[in-house]
């Protein structure tokens, strides 16, 4: 690993809120220069001057693969990382979702998220050394009433990290997976239900970028293939109609 922080690159996609945004400010914050990948930017507020952005919509899977060339060509420091962690979510009974929910939930949390790692592995493959964090979800463990599409989009991440992680052991990259609990960020706002009030019913931001930082700064050899994070109660609440 490299002394000068400074000089690594982590690149973050879903990096303009919430888990994505508390990863961003730690790593910022820890010395890294961070690249985040979002739809914008315009509520973040991130003044650093090691970090840059790149506004991209990961479920637009026609010009994804263009765009994702293009600003791997412009990168020009060494890639430490990159964190897929964008994110959406669509919750009902089957019947109750659009054919556009199903593909915006699995072409952002899924599909696009494999486009973007596939246009790093060269890059990452000639480094010969690097990590790539998915942030999954307990739903990836387990199916759960009124998830179907969501609960598929991450058991798919799920099966990729592993798959990949077969893949990639001898190039020298990492693959991790991260399945949180509930995270009390504005990922429940649109939704039906939320956690519980009191601080043990769901887990902060923070919590997610201080386990990213331990995943990137495990000695060389070792590898955290999945890492299971959950609330110490859990406890959700149904939203007033």
């Amino acid at each position: 690993m490299l002394k000068d922080k400074s000089g690594q690159l982590v690149v973050i996609s879903g990096a303009s809120s919430g888990i994505g945004l508390a990863i961003t400010r730690t790593l910022l914050q820890e010395g890294y220069k961070v690249l985040g990948i979002a739809r914008n930017f315009e509520k973040a507020n991130i003044q650093h001057p090691h970090f840059s952005s790149s506004c991209i919509d990961l479920a637009d899977l026609d010009a994804l693969p263009e765009l994702m060339s293009e600003l791997v060509r412009g990168i020009d420091s060494p890639v430490k990382a990159l964190i897929n962690n964008a994110g959406v979510g669509r919750m009902g009974f089957l019947e109750q979702l659009s054919v556009e929910d199903i593909r915006v939930v699995m072409d952002t949390n899924f599909t696009g998220q494999a486009i973007v790692t596939k246009s790093f592995i060269p890059l990452l493959k000639k480094q010969g050394r690097g990590d790539i964090v998915f942030t999954g979800s307990e739903a990836a463990l387990r199916g759960a009433r009124q998830g179907s599409i969501y609960c598929a989009s991450k058991f798919a991440v799920r099966g990729f990290t592993q798959a990949l992680r077969e893949e990639c052991g001898k190039s020298g990259l990492r693959v991790t997976l991260i399945n949180p609990g509930a995270v009390r960020t504005s990922f429940f706002d649109d939704l039906h239900f939320e956690p519980g009030p009191a601080t043990d019913n769901a887990i902060e931001p923070e919590d997610i970028a201080k386990t990213v930082l331990m995943v990137l700064e495990a000695r060389a050899g070792t590898v955290y293939d999945e890492i299971a994070i959950s609330p110490r109660n859990h406890v959700w609440n149904r939203k007033a109609p």
